[in-house]
């Protein structure tokens, strides 16, 4: 069973509050996007690795409720928060080893704040909203 959650799967309360706990990785892509297919696999092994960190999977079009207002310049897109707050946002190369390693730094590294658009840092409060609501 996926530990990646989608906004499909995301339907428990529990859910909803792992999202504000420690580290939260979302991964922007779109269904249309051969990348994004292939880059699910990785997205799908990095969950596996880090099975106490929230990995999601946003399609910018199919979840554009939430994801709607989020300039995404290029597949895929990574946002990384740490307790709800910001940590990286940006596009990613989709190599296993380039996104692990990013992952691993962010993970085991001193959280520092990024500077993101305001919708990218509504998103864990938006997903969490998705959630409840669900």
């Amino acid at each position: 069973m996926s530990r990646v959650l989608t906004t499909d799967t995301l339907r428990t309360a529990a859910q909803a509050e792992r999202l504000g706990e420690t580290y939260l990785v979302v991964g922007l892509c779109a269904a249309w996007c051969g990348t994004c297919r292939e880059f699910r696999v990785v997205f799908e092994r990095l969950a596996e690795l880090w099975p106490d960190v929230a990995f999601v999977w946003l399609d910018i079009e199919d979840d554009s409720a939430i994801a709607g207002d989020i300039d995404v310049e290029n597949f895929p897109t990574l946002a990384v928060f740490h307790h709800g707050l910001p940590v990286h946002f940006g596009v990613s190369e989709p190599s296993e080893g380039v996104v692990t390693r990013l992952v691993n730094a962010l993970l085991t590294g001193p959280s520092r704040p990024a500077s993101v658009p305001r919708e990218v840092a509504l998103l864990p409060a938006l997903l969490s909203g998705h959630a409840r609501s669900s």
